[in-house]
Parts: structure tokens; sequence; C-alpha cells
């Protein structure tokens, strides 16, 4: 497998607008990206397109500029906030003389730099692995020293032939190694559903203060930072509620517009955990001029892993920096729909708490 981006290097960004809605708030979030893969930002290059071009997707003028802007920082990489063919990424290597990442790979990156748990680093190497098989070219033979007595290349046999085999058998072996964690899932949350416990899933798209909320509620101490991604391994915690008893409340790797869908078919067992729940809570950054475009995206990926239909509550966070203030807002049928809060404060939480218990009550009496 290609080395991953090292922590330190020096990348050229590129951006083309396409004439869609949001470039400056895509830009931004760009940045963070990058930095959160532990790049330093040494130049941004932009520029608007009608359409990618087939060869290089930024076109011939725009790949000058761009060479450009690597030999003036001595960059050693050059990151798309796009997605590239296998013969755009190689036709802009060759070009560029330095490696080319997209979107994809730089997500899966980040990806592989925070997962901890065992089926997390399982889950982050699978889509890693389906997302590069269609980049083969060479240096895949390491796999036949990993775990599982992958086999050496037959007779005749091409090095490519050799490196799609490898792969695929390494393939094969997380997918069933991750069919295991998911029956173990499935077993816990049978438990759950026979103990009658209230299970809420946060959900949000990534940096809207998932984690921090999560600690804030049950005190669990969980990784949280003013990163994209910070978290990606689900922490499940018991809460008690006064007046409600024990509930078991999930925090979820965060959304990101565009998720690559290599990471949504190997985190599905994970996901699985979210449209399983009896409630979402739908953590969203209320500071973030770019929040309406994020709620939508999270509400995509959602639909896509089958959780469109279960209910939730939307929590309005961060409002220390929105400048709003705590409360609760009620849908047509008199139930809450919006909770005001601030999970660094601590402002609205005893609200939170509140439709938190009015769930568990009413999931204990149908």
């Amino acid at each position: 497998m290609p080395d991953p981006i090292p922590s330190g290097d020096c990348a050229v960004l590129i951006q083309l607008d396409f004439g869609n809605a949001g470039f400056a708030e895509r830009l931004d979030e760009f940045r963070l990206l990058a930095a959160s893969a532990g790049t330093t930002v040494a130049a941004v290059v932009s520029g608007k397109r009608s359409r990618p071009d087939a060869a290089t997707y930024a076109g011939k003028g725009k790949v000058v500029e761009i060479a450009e802007a690597v030999r003036l920082h001595n960059a050693n990489v050059v990151i798309f906030n796009h997605e590239l063919s296998p013969g755009q990424q190689r036709n802009l290597e060759r070009e560029l003389q330095c490696r080319v990442v997209d979107r994809t790979s730089l997500i899966l990156d980040i990806f592989a730099q925070r997962a901890r748990s065992h089926d997390g680093k399982l889950q982050v190497e699978l889509a890693q692995l389906q997302h590069l098989a269609t980049r083969l070219v060479r240096g895949w033979t390491h796999l036949e020293r990993q775990k599982g007595g992958i086999g050496l290349r037959g007779p005749g046999e091409k090095q490519l032939e050799t490196d799609r085999r490898l792969l695929g058998k390494r393939v094969a072996l997380l997918k069933n190694k991750l069919k295991q964690f998911e029956r173990q899932r499935a077993v816990r949350r049978r438990a759950r559903t026979r103990s009658e416990v209230l299970a809420v899933s946060l959900v949000g798209y990534t940096n809207a203060g998932k984690s921090t909320l999560f600690n804030a509620l049950t005190k669990a101490g969980a990784y949280a930072a003013d990163k994209l991604f910070a978290t990606l391994d689900t922490t499940s915690r018991r809460l008690f509620i006064e007046g409600a008893g024990q509930i078991v409340i999930s925090d979820t790797v965060g959304f990101i517009r565009d998720l690559p869908h290599e990471l949504v078919a190997a985190f599905h067992a994970t996901l699985e955990e979210t449209a399983q729940a009896d409630l979402l809570l739908h953590v969203v950054d209320s500071a973030s001029p770019d929040r309406d475009q994020q709620m939508a995206a999270v509400d995509a990926v959602l639909k896509s892993i089958g959780a469109s239909d279960v209910p939730q509550i939307i929590v309005w966070n961060k409002i220390d920096a929105s400048a709003a203030a705590a409360g609760v807002t009620l849908d047509e049928h008199g139930k809450i729909a919006r909770v005001r809060v601030s999970a660094k404060t601590g402002a609205g939480l005893d609200l939170l708490r509140d439709a938190l218990a009015g769930m568990a009550r009413e999931k204990a009496n149908t």
C-alpha cells in the first residue's frame, strides 16, 4: 500500500470553481482537512472551469500554474479538493513531478491516522484498499507478509496480476474479520432491546461538537479536539437521567459532504448502530455559516445507511459562539424538535436531558 501523507508535508492545495454554491466555505473546510492530515499549506491554487479536463482535471494552463507553485514553495505534495480518476492522477504526477492526492485519498488518510480500535483500523484499511485497487501499479507484494498466509506469485504471473491477487486476498480477510465484529455488535443490540433501554446516537457534521457534547453528558472523557474527524471509533456509555432511568448514548464518526463511498461501505457495520438507534441527536454547529449545507450532507449519509426514518432531535450546539439563547423549539405536534445548547459552557444541557427523559419514558410506555 502506498505510504500515507507524512506529517509535516508541504502541500499546494487545488480547488476549482465549477459554479456551485458555497465555494468559500468548501475552501475553508479543505484547509482544515489538510491541516488535520498534518500538512503545512504552502499555497492555494484556484480557478474557474465549466467542467473538469479529461486528462489532468485542471487543464494545461492551470497545471503550469500549479507546477510553478510547487517549485516556488518547494512543495512535495499537491492535494485536490476533488475526486481524480486514476489516469488524471498519473498524468498530474508526471507533469508536476511530485505526489498528487485527491479528496478521497486525503479523507482516507485522516481516518487512518485517527482510528484507534482494532475494528476501526480494519475498516479504514479495507476502505483504503478498495479505493486504491483502481490505482494499482506495483508495490503491493508487502501484503504477503501480513498475518493470514497470503500466497506468493505463481509461475509466469505478472507483477500486476500478483498485486491484484494479494490485494484481493487481503480484502477478503478484512471483510471476514469485520463480519465477526458485526455479529458481536448485533448481540449487544439485541441485549439492549430486551432491556428496553433507550438507545441514542449522536450524529452530525465533523467538528460540530459531538464528542464535547458526549463528554458533557456522560463525563466519559472521550477525545475531543478542534479538528476534522478528531474521533472515529464509536464509544457508548450508560447515562442516568433523573425521572427516566438509564439510557445508552453513543458517539459516532462525524460526517462530511462528499464522504467517500468506500468509507460508507467499510464503516457500514459501525454506522448500522446509528440506523438501529431509537433516537438520533443531530448535532449542528450553529455558528457555522455553512450549517444548512452541513445538515443536508448529514441527512444524505443517514439516508444512505437506512437511518433517515429514525426520530431526530436537532441539537443547536455552540450557542456561546452564535450568541443564541438556550431554549427549546417544538414541532407542529408539540414535540421537541430542536434544543439550543453549548456543550462547551453547559448552557441548555438541562433542557436536553429533559428531552431525553421524555423520549425514554415514551419508549418505556410503548
